[in-house]
Parts: C-alpha cells; structure tokens; sequence
C-alpha cells in the first residue's frame, strides 16, 4: 500500500538518500521515494500501515526531519 507523506528538512540529495535509507531500515517499509520537485514530497510504499508518529519514531534517528501525512 502506498500513501503520500510530506517531509520538511529535506534540501539535497544527500538528504534524500540518508532520509531513504533511513525510512527503508523499518520493517515494515517497503520503498520510500523521496522528491527534491516538490521539495520533500515522499511516496512510501508499506507492508502494513503505520502511523505518522510510527514513521517519526524511524526519522528521529536523523535531526531535523518531521513528516506530515497529505491526503
């Protein structure tokens, strides 16, 4: 299952793969495809839903990334 996400703190593209790697060492993650246009768009393709405070958790082991859900 796939939903969109947003993540601020995302401005390069070693942001991008360290936030990827990241999100990707989660069990139950999947993929995450994570977009410098627009900036910090994510797609994250799940094995079973998880939370935006569950996917936190997983980003708070780098700083100064938050993520927010868009519907």
């Amino acid at each position: 299952m796939k939903q969109k996400f947003q993540i601020n703190g995302i401005s390069c593209g070693g942001c991008v793969s360290r936030v990827k790697k990241t999100l990707e060492e989660h069990p139950n993650i999947e993929k995450a495809e994570i977009f410098l246009a627009p900036k910090g768009a994510t797609i994250i393709t799940m094995n079973e839903t998880l939370s935006v405070p569950e996917i936190q958790k997983q980003l708070d082991v780098l700083n100064g990334y938050t993520i927010t859900e868009i519907n």
